[in-house]
């Protein structure tokens, strides 16, 4: 059974990386590196954890024109990572581009496929957050809208909240389409950015493939305890 725990490395430094790496290469499935640990060190530290035997899902959220995004699709397949993201706001054409880009590069360059998925609505986002933006839909609506757009896209999966899992299933007719679900914590209780969150073995149930965990492990005092026990709870029935 593949394991589902995807520890993000939200960290300020490739030092605190690097020891969180070598205490829970062993408990978890895969390391997430995030905007903050990226833009301080770099693609290096990414080739280093891959070449040190890591599965890492780059969470870079790239939107832009579909050329450039294409292009970073490209560059991180080149890094090793087994998974990266894009924005669903960026569109069809930006997704699909992407999806072919990094196809043909693995082909003709001989890399390993990552996974390409697609960010719908974050889970710091609430109605009015979308409203200001003019998006006139509450988040289930937009999270079930963009699953589908990511679909018909060609890619692989979505980041949703655990909240819209069982919604995103019921929407999409892949059924080996991904769903990658942060806003999950042991209480079920939201941290001051997250609002949509619940318990892991929740959204496990709910359909889950992946779930992100950061603080509830990090800022534990024995992380490798704390990561063995969401990992317990996640195969709770």
């Amino acid at each position: 059974m593949e394991n589902k725990l995807i520890v993000a490395l939200d960290v300020e430094t490739a030092g605190r990386a690097r020891e969180l790496f070598a205490e829970l290469r062993e408990v978890a499935g895969a390391f997430k590196i995030g905007s903050q640990l990226f833009t301080a060190e770099g693609p290096q530290l990414v080739r280093e954890l891959v070449e040190g035997g890591a599965r890492v899902f780059l969470d870079l959220k790239f939107h832009d024109i579909p050329n450039t995004v294409a292009a970073a699709g490209v560059s991180a397949a080149r890094l090793g990572v087994f998974m990266f993201n894009v924005h669903a706001a960026g569109g069809g054409e930006m997704m699909r581009r992407t999806a072919e880009a990094v196809r043909e590069a693995a082909e003709s360059e001989g890399l390993a496929h990552p996974k390409v998925i697609a960010v719908t609505v974050l889970t710091s986002a609430s109605a009015a957050t979308l409203a200001e933006t003019g998006v006139a839909a509450e988040p289930e609506a937009q999270v079930v809208r963009l699953a589908r757009l990511t679909q018909a896209s060609g890619l692989d999966g979505v980041v949703a909240s655990p909240l819209e899992i069982k919604a995103v299933r019921a929407a999409v007719e892949r059924t080996e389409f991904l769903i990658v679900t942060p806003g999950v914590n042991p209480s079920g209780a939201a941290y001051d950015d997250q609002r949509r969150v619940t318990t892991p073995a929740a959204a496990v149930q709910a359909g889950a493939d992946y779930l992100v965990v950061g603080r509830a492990i990090l800022g534990a005092p024995d992380p490798a305890k704390a990561a063995r026990e969401i990992l317990a709870e996640m195969q709770e029935q």
